[in-house]
């Protein structure tokens, strides 16, 4: 994991797109503070750019500095659940300005998974993830079910958990408004 973990971080400061495990499905994903990295991923995924895409952070320290007025219920949110949960906030910040939505949120998820936890802690920016699939198709659900075109399209391929054959899910998503209000997108 550790050599993988050196290639994809490389891969990541030279505005490189990588694919890789996390703690859903296989990702595919950038810096999320490089407008370049973000417009090359847009493309690869074939995907309009009004449709956003979130950002794996390590540690729920970090939601400050990517989010502007963070409302109090989304400390116990993140505290609380007991699995993958992507939280749509208002007033995105410090962002590439092609990753944050035209109303300005941007969906945020905690990773716990080994490698894309570990991968965040030391690349110490947000990495986009969004799933190894084009657009408008079914997204993977283990390393084997990604479109081969996909895989030739990004700059490193992550080897760490390619043989896993477990079923994986998307993550819920839920957007939270700056008064607390809570809409669920995604169960």
């Amino acid at each position: 994991m550790n050599e993988d973990l050196k290639k994809a971080i490389e891969t990541l400061k030279q505005s490189g797109i990588i694919l890789y495990p996390t703690d859903t499905i296989w990702g595919i994903g950038c810096d999320a503070t490089n407008e370049e990295a973000v417009e090359k991923l847009y493309a690869i995924k074939k995907r309009e750019r009004n449709k956003s895409m979130l950002i794996l952070l390590d540690n729920p320290a970090k939601l400050q500095t990517y989010v502007q007025d963070v409302p109090n219920i989304a400390w116990d949110l993140i505290d609380l659940t007991d699995k993958p949960l992507t939280i749509i906030f208002n007033e995105a910040k410090n962002l590439a300005p092609n990753l944050i939505a035209d109303d300005g949120t941007i969906g945020i998820r905690f990773t716990s998974e080994a490698f894309s936890q570990e991968l965040c802690k030391r690349f110490r920016k947000p990495i986009v993830s969004t799933s190894a699939n084009f657009s408008g198709t079914p997204s993977p659900q283990n390393f084997n079910q990604i479109d081969s075109e996909i895989i030739d399209m990004v700059d490193y391929v992550v080897e760490y958990r390619q043989n896993e054959m477990m079923k994986q899910v998307p993550s819920s998503i839920i957007k939270l408004e700056t008064n607390g209000n809570i809409e669920i997108i995604r169960k």
